[in-house]
């Protein structure tokens, strides 16, 4: 790991915005997000995107997403809140922006949200114990960094001090019987898209602060499409035989961020923490 951080070269990427990529039933009300690939960045000796950098990327979205992916539009956690329905904007298929769930997992999300305050913590959110993130839930957390070389894609988090390392040789997933907390990640270039396959993911992870649920069997392949130097389109499309009835995406930007002399602070966690979110 150590010759692997020799190896980086970083490199300055300048300040933007761009438009979320919106599902099909959307977009012909919507203002269409930037061409993926007419951007042309720097490459790499081996030809791929030069995506790296001094600056920091954070998700274009509101708290109340990041803390429930349906934001509402689930019925139990809309009348629990005494709230209505409100759809979410970051789920973008299906078109009711809705998590299609199985019965039973259903019974699962909604049991986790009557006891997201509960004084077990082992019933509470996991990251409310220092405990890691799933995906696609970091890519919403907290600002990141993006590091490079030929044969890896690295990203930092401030979360949690956590990092993924995204081989990019198209070598094999893990054993089935492996499962970790950011599940495992798998790589490959299309065009100016970082196209990332993960599995092997641990169920204990809860996809938001609501308790949005998915089992082992979560396979999760995520679009970042780096349409200029500023912005990254990022979806994540979600399948679960166990879990979900269809498979479901949900898309945001990322943002390059414009404050001089920001850096990753260190988040530092403990178990027994009081979190006062949680």
């Amino acid at each position: 790991m150590h010759q692997f951080f020799r190896a980086v070269t970083v490199t300055a990427l300048a300040v933007g915005a761009a438009d979320v990529w919106l599902a099909t039933d959307l977009a012909a009300a919507q203002t269409p997000a930037a061409t993926p690939n007419a951007w042309s960045p720097a490459r790499l000796p081996d030809g791929q995107p030069d995506i790296q950098g001094e600056g920091f990327w954070s998700a274009d979205i509101g708290t109340d997403e990041a803390d429930d992916i349906e934001k509402g539009s689930d019925v139990l956690h809309a009348k629990m809140a005494g709230r209505p329905v409100v759809p979410s904007d970051m789920i973008v298929d299906p078109p009711d922006h809705r998590i299609p769930y199985t019965p039973a997992a259903a019974a699962i999300k909604n049991r986790r949200y009557e006891n997201r305050h509960h004084s077990n913590a082992k019933l509470r959110d996991p990251i409310a114990r220092c405990l890691l993130a799933g995906v696609p839930r970091f890519e919403f957390l907290q600002p990141f960094r993006i590091i490079q070389n030929p044969e890896y894609v690295l990203f930092l988090y401030q979360y949690e001090h956590a990092f993924r390392v995204i081989p990019l040789d198209g070598r094999p997933h893990l054993a089935e019987n492996i499962k970790l907390w950011r599940g495992d990640s798998r790589g490959r270039w299309e065009g100016n898209t970082l196209v990332v396959d993960v599995t092997n993911h641990d169920a204990r992870t809860w996809l938001d602060q609501a308790g949005a649920y998915h089992s082992d069997a979560l396979h999760v392949v995520e679009r970042f499409t780096f349409v200029d130097a500023n912005t990254i389109n990022y979806e994540a499309t979600l399948e679960d035989p166990k879990a979900y009835t269809r498979p479901w995406k949900i898309a945001f930007t990322h943002r390059r961020t414009a404050e001089q002399g920001f850096e990753l602070l260190e988040d530092a966690c403990y178990e027994g923490l009081q979190a006062a979110p949680h």
